[in-house]
């Protein structure tokens, strides 16, 4: 696959440095913790992208630098297993609700009797998974890696060091993944379905990567460097209701009260936010606040969304 990039004009480029010059020097959160390769990466690594419908496109700072996609890829997950299903299947199944508990709760499964509620929970994001159609997990993790590589235009790959680090620190979500399968919330073997789950968030992505992605979705499903049609366009706005509704976790509101976006984080420090008909922004920095959201992403997202008038709320 071949992308075209075209640079965007003045006052976007300009409102990027002005981000990345504003927030650069903000310290504040840290990185995960608790997936000790994710503990591993610079914390003052820093990029914000921004790329158009007509593929014009604006980068500053560190955007070449990979880095592992994880809780993103719940979105493009989700964008396969909706042209497999109906949404008014996969909202039967899993449920499109706020949990009001951390992305990892158990608690919220017991207090709903196993069902996730949404698909951007870890539980809720194992039960996409196992949606998948596919007669073993080899052809599960083909389908959704050849997902990934069709919102990108290239193709990804898995940071194998950061699979080995979260494979040997997941003990949690198996317990998730068997809670689910006790409750009828499973759909496949729990034990494949989180081995897949976890290489789907190993996925190596840069800024200008992440930027593609979800400027397809803003385009309505059709990557703009490509020209490919990668997810059926009636598809798309269960997507960003979903973002809109529980891309930032427990924070998703005050997200959307500052950006007025369709948002989705990531403990990699990667932030993604979609205007619908128009752009997308991206931005990586390792440092997260305590919901596990970006402290820099989240800023740069505000400060655009702001400058260049793109809140859906205005």
């Amino acid at each position: 696959m071949k992308r075209k990039v075209t640079t965007a004009d003045a006052t976007v480029t300009q409102a990027l440095e002005e981000a990345l010059k504003r927030f650069a020097s903000n310290h504040h959160g840290k990185n995960a913790s608790y997936i000790p390769y994710l503990a591993s990466v610079p914390s003052q690594l820093f990029g914000i992208s921004i790329m158009f419908c007509d593929g014009t496109h604006a980068e500053v700072g560190d955007t070449d630098y990979e880095f592992a996609i994880e809780s993103i890829s719940k979105v493009f997950t989700l964008a396969h297993v909706l042209d497999e299903y109906s949404p008014q299947t996969l909202r039967s199944k899993i449920g499109c609700d706020p949990t009001g508990e951390p992305f990892n709760s158990v608690v919220a499964l017991e207090l709903h009797k196993g069902r996730p509620l949404n698909p951007f929970v870890n539980a809720g994001a194992m039960a996409t998974v196992s949606l998948i159609k596919a007669e073993n997990p080899q052809v599960r993790w083909e389908k959704i890696q050849a997902t990934y590589n069709a919102f990108a235009g290239r193709e990804l790959s898995v940071n194998e060091e950061v699979y080995k680090s979260e494979a040997a620190s997941n003990q949690h979500n198996r317990g998730i993944a068997w809670l689910l399968q006790s409750y009828g919330y499973m759909y496949a073997d729990p034990m494949e379905v989180c081995a897949v789950y976890t290489r789907q968030c190993s996925v190596s992505i840069t800024c200008q990567d992440l930027v593609t992605m979800g400027v397809t979705l803003a385009n309505g499903g059709v990557n703009p460097l490509t020209g490919k049609r990668v997810l059926e366009a009636k598809n798309v706005a269960p997507i960003l209701s979903e973002m809109t509704l529980n891309g930032l976790y427990d924070t998703t509101g005050d997200w959307y009260y500052k950006v007025g976006l369709p948002g989705k984080s990531g403990v990699g420090g990667g932030i993604l936010a979609v205007v619908p008909g128009v752009c997308a922004i991206a931005a990586f920095a390792p440092p997260l606040d305590v919901a596990g959201n970006s402290v820099r992403g989240q800023l740069a997202a505000e400060y655009l969304s702001r400058t260049l008038n793109l809140s859906l709320l205005h």
